[in-house]
């Protein structure tokens, strides 16, 4: 089958890409920016790449247009396809059918801890000897993609709450279809396309009723939203975890790296770990109970979890210049940026400096809908900057009751050179954004060194 894929150059749609040319599709694409490092990643699979959505590429006569939902109406190619009747499916849809069909499914689901845990998952089962295929929405550092076919029915896949494409507005996640299921966590976030925390109870309740009976939920014990989603209906058995009883609880100290799992007869395992966080102790114990349901006992599991190194952009270090470290990671949602600020300094200690360097760029907070969270979920950096260009609210004021602690940038040139001015050796720059933030880390590092 030859494929065209319009929105390629995502992070999902990218995946797709190569998992379709790893089953051995004819596999083209566009984009309106084609860019590395996805476009190195496509090219690599043999994928050709076209720049923009110009209607001419219909001549490529494909044997299916697959959307991805980045894609609008209005866009050039997509209203071609629509008006000469040319087939076309989501992204989603299409991975379910060719890709999903007749394969164990292990989905993670939630608003944080999504790519981390998947990868901790996939990893659980590599060194399980599982051969699991994946598809993740970031690039674990252990294997190198983000996507692979695999060699055997199992498939740990990142279930994404956000929309499938412009004709059709359920989520993501209910093509998929799991036998196992992460809950991770839920809380409102995506405000462009949900209007409420309930809309989005109702999609992870939509989801809940795709498991058979003989599936498994693991599901955070601590969060009253995904209880509230299980009472709505649930014909599946669930595993608790990050429970403080009937079942598994998860502790450990950053300073020692231990991560030790319990249940109600007291700890049953521990491992010592590269990770920090409270937040992934809980991914860990979610990745260990969803192994656990395909076989891979505890103690093999938390053997793996010892040797894992993460995913790109999550508190990845980028490099040091005169003495100061620069971090990448992906947090914008004010829950993670705390969380990641939580980890960091739980890896630092109290005494170290942490810049925090914040692009809000999601769609959510360009809506201004978490701006009156901003500026508490960054109290654990000693120094806050905010590049604030292209935001329909008023940064500065959201981050006043920071105090002098923090100051908003419309340049990009003008932020660096602040940043730069404010560190000192020994500190820590925390640069979190959902995107490329205009390649801020190399310039902090080329200043920095300069």
């Amino acid at each position: 089958m030859h494929i065209h894929i319009l929105g390629i150059c995502g992070t999902f749609m990218g995946g797709v890409a190569q998992l379709a040319a790893a089953s051995g599709h004819l596999v083209t694409g566009c984009d309106a920016n084609v860019y590395p490092p996805m476009s190195d990643q496509l090219q690599a699979a043999g994928i050709a790449l076209s720049e923009g959505f110009d209607a001419g590429q219909t001549a490529l006569k494909p044997d299916m247009f697959v959307i991805g939902n980045a894609i609008s109406r209005g866009n050039l190619l997509l209203e071609a396809i629509l008006d000469q009747g040319l087939p076309y499916v989501s992204g989603p849809q299409w991975l379910a059918e060719n890709v999903l069909q007749g394969r164990w499914v292990l989905g993670v689901a939630g608003t944080h801890g999504k790519t981390t845990t998947a990868a901790m998952l996939a990893f659980i089962l590599e060194k399980a000897g599982l051969n699991p295929g994946f598809l993740i929405g970031g690039v674990p550092l252990d294997f190198g993609v983000s996507a692979r076919v695999g060699k055997t029915p199992l498939f740990v896949i990142e279930a994404d709450e956000y929309d499938t494409a412009f004709c059709d507005k359920r989520s993501k996640f209910v093509h998929y279809h799991p036998r196992t299921l992460v809950l991770n966590n839920l809380e409102f976030d995506h405000a462009d396309i949900f209007s409420d925390l309930a809309a989005i109870e109702t999609q992870f309740h939509h989801l809940v009723r795709t498991l058979p009976a003989t599936g498994r939920i693991v599901a955070n014990a601590r969060e009253d939203s995904l209880k509230r989603v299980l009472a709505r209906g649930c014909w599946t058995p669930v595993d608790w975890f990050n429970a403080f009883k009937d079942g598994w609880g998860v502790e450990g100290d950053d300073a020692d790296g231990s991560l030790v799992i319990y249940d109600d007869s007291g700890e049953i395992g521990r491992t010592q770990w590269q990770l920090t966080g409270v937040h992934n102790r809980a991914n860990a114990c979610a990745a260990l109970l969803a192994a656990r349901h395909v076989g891979v006992a505890l103690g093999d599991g938390l053997q793996a979890l010892s040797a894992f190194r993460n995913v790109k952009r999550r508190l990845e270090v980028r490099g040091e210049a005169g003495g100061i470290t620069v971090y990448d990671d992906f947090a914008h949602h004010p829950t993670a940026i705390a969380t990641t600020l939580d980890g960091l300094r739980r890896k630092v200690g109290p005494a170290a400096r942490i810049i925090a360097v914040l692009e809000p760029r999601s769609n959510t907070m360009k809506l201004g809908t978490m701006k009156d969270k901003l500026a508490d979920s960054l109290r654990q950096a000693d120094r806050v900057f905010c590049y604030a260009a292209n935001l329909g609210w008023d940064a500065a004021a959201a981050l006043a009751p920071l105090g002098e602690h923090q100051s908003c940038h419309d340049d990009l040139a003008a932020l660096v050179k602040a940043v730069v001015a404010e560190t000192k050796p020994g500190d820590h720059v925390l640069v979190m954004s959902n995107g490329g933030f205009g390649g801020i880390h190399q310039k902090l590092l080329n200043a920095l060194a300069a």
